[in-house]
């Protein structure tokens, strides 16, 4: 069984940023670590309950003939039966096919069975987790409107551990694997997922294709919106049948015909056809469901022109940003006159072309899509101007805040100026927005949100490359920093190619030794490590390190930096040996530098105690662990979290050299003071918990330790959920303490439990499952060993 003490994660190098990470869900500036909560925000998840009827669902829509798909949705999402994966649907279908108004529709019906619904905006790892923030917002808006981002989205999935029953309605997901992390963690309440995808995704979930509407439930949708809910007469229906089987029984493209139809009632629906047909060859590129549709507008389009031709400047600025909850404000400069604006939206409202509440708007992708490419409209220059216009009206926050509280003015337009970057057209010259294109991915770099700048830099790349060359250092900066986004967002393969030509750019202009030319090599290496390279990226940092010595100097903050990067390479890459002696010289210098209890000198005598305890080297681990003990004691105090994790260090040393009456006394004292200093269900006080009942397990006090990892999966149970990778590894040490016991029943059933909801959450080939696997056959072989012969 593997000990999970016995191996540690770091963060290390220039650009690491050790936060920011939800279990396996990560999307921002993450190399590692958890975002951990303080005791008195753990409470408050714990204990803030939801006001009745708690939601934030647009508008209840029409939704015509889908009484097998709704009966389908409440049959799975009711279908618990005990097991410990709640099963989730997936509602998978093309653009148009009813998805959205499906599962809101299904939302409001079920509204009262639910402590709280919310609808997530799933079409991207940043979207989503904004919409989790304003879980956090909604529910604990004093707390939330101090606290960073990533510490909202912690909150709201704790609150959503704490408290079951709750709806989350994922909506228009692009990628499955976006989500892999949310459906094995969030147990509890139901998930219900909309997206164009119907594969790539986890046997937890129950997909199911949404279809077309029956010819007869087309044209009673077609009806029921053109005529007002009027009955329609016997030419009415067969017209109707027949426009419903021209649209494809779409129900996007019914209800923008029945609006269109039902804002000129002089139109008939025959003569509504007989003029959509006429379209048919001028409309855009794409599937058929999309070219359908896309006549639908362009026939509304026309119409529009005509009545309200504010509506289409409106339209064609909506195109460019991005297609939901657009501020109104950014459309105020197309208001000519008083109340134009109003009307225009009111025109597009009216004729389903929008989603209009008082503030914002939002608009259908495809409609997007279809406005894009009408040749010759200025309506990229307005949604520029408009963006320009807001941004030059905020306050940049100041460079030396490292990470800004959030700015709700910035951070409601920053989606719409990516949309635009986004979609810059090849040899675009969108200079006014460029400013505010560094100034946004900057925002974001200092809210850790690096993987949202991407479209940003690549414009801002793109624009210096055209007016600065490829050479210039502001160039080779952005290619640099868009580079390092491709990297957070665990694109390592875009990303290394971008420091490659990086780096001999620098080397060709700069020359091998110049300061910037060190650190695109340095960040060449990292990009190397990270994706496994060790080979190249200890080749790196060797080269790094010694121009560094040799321009700086030994003992330059940038070479102690690069000492200890090559030391954890060579640790990484299995040569001990080197790396104990790097990590001995750098302590070293840090001693002389900065004196032997300065905050950076114990980090490095920690990292040097970890790599002699890699390296085997007990004694002098443990000899150095004692130390920084008494250091940090006597600088920091004997309950600072540091103190604690440093007398856990040496307990766990102990344990390793099998000294087990100290590793035992230091760790019930670490877990008895993370207990009064963090609460009993802080994650670090469930790790000391852990800790002991391994050493409990060590010493032969089998009952001591399986009563401790019995409570330690509970509490991992009721704070985390069944499915929650640490709830699954605290399952798989219980398993492991029951077998070492000799109850292999128990043991086999609960390395059962947790391989299935491994496949299930991680798939059939993920290292834990395998892990998982092969513990689960172990068990069994010593089982059947044990069985009397028949």
């Amino acid at each position: 069984m593997t000990d999970p003490a016995a191996t540690s994660a770091t963060a290390a190098g220039p650009r690491s940023i050790a936060a920011g990470s939800i279990g396996t869900a990560i999307t921002g500036d993450i190399i590692t670590g958890n975002v951990i909560l303080s005791a008195d925000a753990l409470a408050s998840a714990r204990d803030t309950p939801a006001p009745p009827g708690t939601n934030n669902l647009g508008p209840r829509p029409l939704c015509v003939g889908r009484e097998d798909e709704l009966a389908w949705l409440q049959r799975v999402l009711t279908a618990d039966g005990g097991s410990a994966v709640t099963p989730v649907p997936v509602v998978h279908g093309l653009g148009g096919i009813g998805k959205t108004t499906l599962a809101l529709y299904y939302a409001h019906c079920r509204r009262d069975d639910h402590i709280l619904i919310w609808w997530i905006n799933a079409e991207s790892p940043a979207r989503l987790e904004q919409s989790l923030a304003a879980l956090a917002a909604r529910l604990a808006p004093t707390w939330a409107a101090h606290a960073a981002d990533q510490e909202r989205i912690t909150w709201a999935l704790n609150w959503l551990h704490w408290h079951p029953g709750w709806l989350l309605v994922l909506d228009n997901a692009e990628d499955p694997r976006d989500l892999h992390p949310y459906l094995g963690s969030l147990t509890g309440g139901h998930l219900l997922i909309t997206t164009r995808r119907a594969t790539g995704w986890p046997r937890a979930v129950v997909t199911r294709a949404l279809g077309t509407l029956a010819p007869d439930e087309a044209a009673a949708l077609l009806c029921d919106h053109a005529l007002h809910g009027a009955p329609p007469t016997p030419r009415q229906l067969l017209d109707a049948r027949a426009l419903a089987a021209d649209l494809g029984h779409l129900p996007l493209a019914l209800d923008q015909a029945g609006a269109y139809l039902a804002q000129n009632r002089t139109i008939s629906i025959g003569a509504y056809r007989r003029k959509l047909a006429g379209k048919l060859d001028r409309a855009a590129e794409g599937t058929d469901a999309e070219r359908t549709i896309a006549r639908v507008w362009t026939q509304t389009l026309s119409a529009l022109t005509t009545r309200a031709p504010l509506a289409i400047e409106v339209l064609h600025t909506l195109a460019w940003l991005a297609p939901d909850d657009i501020p109104v404000t950014l459309l105020r400069h197309l208001d000519d006159e008083d109340d134009s604006l109003a009307e225009a939206l009111g025109a597009l409202s009216s004729y389903s072309m929008i989603a209009l509440t008082p503030e914002t708007v939002s608009i259908h992708r495809l409609l997007q899509t279809v406005l894009r490419t009408a040749p010759g409209h200025p309506g990229r220059a307005h949604a520029e101007h408009a963006l320009t216009t807001a941004f030059d009206a905020l306050t940049e926050p100041p460079d030396h805040l490292p990470a800004p509280a959030p700015d709700p003015a910035w951070d409601a337009l920053i989606p719409h100026l990516i949309a635009l970057a986004a979609g810059t057209p090849p040899g675009h010259r969108d200079a006014p927005a460029i400013e505010h294109y560094d100034t946004a991915a900057r925002y974001l770099h200092r809210r850790r949100h690096n993987a949202r700048t991407i479209a940003l830099r690549e414009a801002l790349l793109a624009h210096r490359e055209r007016t600065l060359g490829s050479a210039h250092p502001s160039t080779l900066t952005g290619r640099d920093d868009l580079a390092y986004a491709h990297e957070v967002a665990g694109d390592i393969q875009r990303a290394i190619p971008l420091y490659e030509s990086t780096l001999a750019q620098r080397e060709q202009v700069l020359g091998d030794t110049h300061p910037e030319t060190l650190r695109s090599r340095s960040h060449l290496a990292y990009a190397y490590r990270r994706a496994g390279d060790l080979e190249r990226a200890v080749a790196l940092f060797e080269t790094t390190l010694a121009q560094r010595e040799q321009v700086l100097g030994s003992t330059h903050p940038h070479t102690l930096r690069s000492r200890g990067d090559l030391a954890y390479a060579y640790r990484a890459a299995g040569d001990h040996e080197r790396a104990v002696a790097l990590f001995e010289t750098t302590l070293t210098q840090h001693e002389q530098l900065f004196g032997e209890t300065h905050p950076e000198t114990l980090n490095s005598r920690t990292d040097l105690a970890y790599a002699y305890r890699r390296a085997g080297d007990l004694e002098r681990a443990i000899a150095l662990h004692e130390t920084i003990l008494a250091q940090r004691e006597q600088v920091l105090g004997d309950m600072h979290p540091d103190t604690l994790a440093t007398r856990s260090d040496l307990a766990y040393a102990y344990r390793r050299a099998g000294d087990l009456e100290r590793a035992i006394a230091l760790h019930e004292s670490t877990l008895a003071q993370r207990e009064q200093v963090l609460g009993s269900t802080h994650p670090h006080t469930l790790n000391s918990r852990t800790d002991l009942a391994f050493a409990y397990q060590t010493a032969g006090d089998l009952q001591g330790a399986i009563a401790l990892f019995e409570t330690t999966l509970t509490q991992h149970e009721q704070l985390f959920g069944d499915t929650y990778p640490d709830t699954l590894t605290s399952r798989n040490h219980l398993a492991y303490a029951y077998e070492v016991a000799g109850d292999y029943e128990r043991a086999i059933a609960l390395y059962e439990s947790t391989l299935a909801q491994r496949e299930q959450v991680l798939g059939d080939t993920h290292p834990d499952t395998l892990t998982s696997r092969r513990y689960l056959a172990q068990a069994r072989a010593k089982r059947d060993k044990r069985l009397p012969r028949p």
